[in-house]
């Protein structure tokens, strides 16, 4: 009966399995390290997304508030020339000769 090709052709191998093992702990060791680097970017990011999210919610306050001054100044402002130009009217019917009662009366 013939051999079968190859099969007791094979070279005998020595396998170093000392050195095979002390380079994949060497691969976790540096996988390790990886991980931990990117744990910790990670986590600086989630620090930065943080201050970010709040930023938006503190402007949109000012924001708010500036408005809230700006239309209490507007208003302010309204009051104040609705006063300037009713005194610039009551001088021009005091002018034209008008008498104070004459002008109480049309005020009313």
């Amino acid at each position: 009966m013939p051999r079968t090709k190859g099969s007791k052709n094979r070279p005998k191998t020595n396998t170093d399995y000392a050195s095979q093992i002390a380079e994949k702990q060497e691969t976790i060791a540096s996988l390790n390290t990886e991980i931990a680097s990117v744990t910790a970017n990670i986590d600086t990011l989630k620090a930065d997304l943080k201050e970010k999210k709040t930023a938006p919610k503190k402007a949109k306050k000012e924001v708010s508030t500036l408005e809230a001054k700006k239309a209490k100044a507007d208003a302010k402002a309204a009051e104040e020339a609705k006063k300037i130009e009713a005194e610039a009217v009551l001088k021009k019917l005091l002018a034209s000769g008008m008498s104070a009662d004459e002008i109480l009366e049309k005020l009313k």
